[in-house]
């Protein structure tokens, strides 16, 4: 071959060779485009179908707040005998019991927020026990002391509410 048929056969390979590269990079690009297209309509579509469950999983954390604040848990757990260790021991199981029934909610919600829950769950036991060092030994007392206790403080249930609303309010 001589140097003009090298010539010539490099003007037609070229333009093929540029086309190839210009279609190659235009179809990385698309295909790349339809792989997020698709990870967005997954994403949409799952979001779709788990949100309920997450309010759902909000709704009851927040319910298990409510139940475990001290006077309504006061008011609902009422004392079998005038034993104020037997009332104390009550209280904290009754707390206890309603934490193991919403344990699986955790996986729902945020880790921020479910050790908050946990904080407030700690909390409320930890006022049990101190409102328990009282020298009364009935339970009617401990009743009122564990009350006394909450009046002047915030409460621990109503904190981590309001920590469980403001993040239902940002998944909006």
């Amino acid at each position: 071959m001589s140097e003009e048929g090298i010539l010539q056969m490099f003007g037609f390979l070229l333009p093929a060779v540029v086309t190839g590269v210009v279609a190659f990079y235009f179809f990385k690009l698309h295909t790349k485009n339809e792989d997020g297209r698709r990870r967005f309509l997954l994403h949409k579509d799952t979001q779709k179908n788990t949100l309920p469950i997450r309010l759902q999983a909000y709704e009851r954390m927040a319910l298990f707040l409510e139940r475990i604040s001290i006077p309504s848990l006061v008011v609902r757990v009422a004392p079998k005998s005038a034993d104020k260790a037997e009332y104390e021991n009550l209280l904290i199981k009754s707390i206890e019991n309603e934490f193991e029934h919403n344990l699986s909610q955790q996986i729902y919600i945020s880790d921020e927020c479910w050790n908050i829950i946990k904080a407030a769950k700690s909390a409320t036991v930890q006022m049990i026990r101190k409102a328990a060092m009282s020298e009364t030994d009935l339970a009617d007392k401990l009743r009122e002391d564990v009350l006394t206790e909450t009046m002047d403080k915030a409460s621990p249930s109503a904190t981590a509410l309001s920590f469980v609303k403001k993040e239902i309010g940002e998944l909006w």
